[in-house]
């Protein structure tokens, strides 16, 4: 089993080939081909983590289609001064399909 950890939007995801993984908005088109930097990889026995190995490492994506996440409501309420504030937020979101680790 050959996954790797890649570094995405502030995040780090699991990822080997075939998965579909939802990460922050990525600046390219759909069906376009972007590279996630790896911070370790994991093939079989064998688990890489230096820097000069990773640098060689390769995690080609293909990117599906951009969406926007759920609505999130944030309400702010303070008891008897008539104080309400209400606020809403979506996330711009990109969902990519891993392709190749090498």
């Amino acid at each position: 089993m050959v996954y790797a950890i890649v570094r995405a939007g502030g995040r780090q995801e699991k990822v080997s080939v075939g998965d579909l993984v939802t990460l922050d908005r990525v600046p390219a088109e759909a069906g376009s081909t972007i590279e996630l930097p790896a911070v370790m990889l994991v093939d079989g026995d064998e688990v890489t983590t230096g820097a000069d190995d990773l640098a060689k490492v390769k995690v080609q994506a293909e990117v599906l289609e951009n969406l926007r996440g759920k609505k999130i409501v944030i309400q702010k309420y303070k008891n008897k001064t008539g104080y309400k504030k209400r606020q809403g937020h979506r996330s711009e979101l990109t969902r990519v399909k891993v392709t190749s680790i090498a």
